[in-house]
Parts: structure tokens; C-alpha cells; sequence
């Protein structure tokens, strides 16, 4: 038996044509890698990460995602691979709405709910789901944006407790 090979693609030029409801994400589509900065939550202590962005689509309705992050020391090299997910975006319910499901290697499962907007998306947890080891969370939520020069821009809220948001992580990504 042959397994075909998948056809997502990241490039708009090549591959299968980008399914219409999918404009409001259309910029979104590529491989995105950059740098940033973030904060934990439980101790406050401030790090530095690099990372890689894929929004993908094989012609249906929603964009693939994978994200894979490293943590940086002071100098800027690699100390280690870090966080890193996967999921969908998806078209809401109606117009301008979108639908964020991700899932983390560190056991989350998180189901967002979305805005599109001139050049940016915002999103908020709706529901949350934990492995037994995972740590808990009580929300998040997410600003991307389309900054000068085609670079992906976004900000990353984190609540431990109910509606207590502080700030994780921002990041600057550029086309890769």
C-alpha cells in the first residue's frame, strides 16, 4: 500500500489553492523564526528563547500550526530545546471570528477563541484541558500582529488564577 505524502504547504505560490474562508489568516501562512523574551509566572524570573512558527494549509477550511522553542543564556546561544505545540486555526462561527485549538508537549489542552483584525488576531482560552502532570493554568491570551516589514509580532498573557493575567511572553518573528 502507498501512503501519499502530505501536501500542506507554507508557500501561497505553491500546492493547493488556500481555501476562501481562510482570508482573514491568509497573512499568517509561511515559516516564521525569531527571537524573545518572556517572564514565568510562579517565580517571576525573566528569560530569553528563540523559536519557530509554521502555519500551514493543504486547501481545507483551518491552517496547520507547530511552534518549536529554544531557551537562550545571556549571550544568545542555544542552552536547550523548550516549549513547543501544535494545532489548528480555524474560521468561526461568523465573520472576522476564528477558532485556536492547540496542544502542548507540557500536557495542555487549549481551546481559544478569536478576533481577526487589520493586520492582527487576538485570542482567549474558552475551555482548558490537563494531562495529571501538567501544570495548571486558568486562561491565557494571545496578540499577533503584522508589524513593518512583514515581521510577525505577539504577545502572550498568562493567568494561574482566574482572570489574574500577567504578561509571559512577546516575541518578534521574521519570514523564514
Amino acid at each position: 500500500m502507498t501512503v501519499p505524502d502530505p501536501s500542506d504547504t507554507t508557500d501561497l505560490r505553491s500546492g493547493p489553492e488556500i481555501n476562501a474562508a481562510l482570508l482573514d489568516v491568509l497573512p499568517l501562512v509561511g515559516d516564521w523564526a525569531g527571537r524573545g523574551t518572556g517572564i514565568r509566572p510562579a517565580t517571576g524570573a525573566a528569560f530569553d528563547f528563540a523559536q519557530r512558527v509554521s502555519f500551514s494549509h493543504d486547501g481545507r477550511p483551518f491552517l496547520s500550526y507547530a511552534m518549536h522553542s529554544w531557551l537562550l543564556d545571556a549571550d544568545g546561544a542555544v542552552l536547550g530545546p523548550a516549549f513547543r505545540e501544535s494545532g489548528f486555526l480555524r474560521p468561526g462561527a461568523g465573520p472576522d471570528q476564528l477558532e485556536l485549538l492547540l496542544t502542548s508537549a507540557a500536557g495542555l489542552v487549549l481551546v481559544f477563541d478569536g478576533l481577526a483584525g487589520d493586520r492582527r488576531w487576538e485570542f482567549a482560552t474558552t475551555a482548558i484541558g490537563f494531562s495529571p502532570t501538567a501544570k495548571q493554568v486558568a486562561g491565557e491570551r494571545r496578540l499577533y500582529g503584522l508589524a513593518q516589514d512583514d515581521e510577525l509580532a505577539y504577545v502572550a498573557e498568562l493567568a494561574l488564577t482566574p482572570g489574574g493575567y500577567e504578561p509571559h511572553l512577546n516575541a518578534r518573528l521574521r519570514r523564514a
